[in-house]
């Protein structure tokens, strides 16, 4: 298995080993519940523990940038200048956040966005 590569961080922060890719499990598997990425197929526990610590990486990543990509997505929508801009409260409710979440969620994307276009 090779060493994950490190990958720069979107916000200019430390670098970061890069996670393993998350592959999608076929649907016969994902219906089992027993079945997590053939995790449970692996008898030694050093290749299981290094596997399970890659999945961990990976969903780790995956929802930091999910959590960006949805705070970029909230500012835009409470963005003044759009036509149909939406309130902080409506926000909350689409993403099911309270509504003083939606505001914090809303600076963390003007942020992202402001860094994107420094750039």
């Amino acid at each position: 298995m090779p060493e994950p590569q490190p990958a720069p961080d979107p916000r200019g922060g430390p670098r970061h080993r890069r996670p393993a890719p998350l592959l999608f499990e076929p649907r016969e598997a994902a219906g089992d519940a027993e079945h997590f990425f053939d995790l449970e197929s692996i008898e030694d526990p050093r290749e299981l523990l290094g596997r399970a610590t890659e999945l961990a990486l990976a969903f780790r990543a995956a929802a930091d940038r999910a959590t960006e990509f949805q705070a970029v997505a909230a500012a835009q929508l409470a963005d003044p200048g759009r036509f149909d801009r939406l309130s902080d409260e409506a926000i909350a409710e689409r993403a099911e956040w309270t509504a003083d979440y939606a505001r914090k969620m809303i600076e963390f994307g003007r942020e992202l966005l402001s860094d994107r276009t420094a750039e």
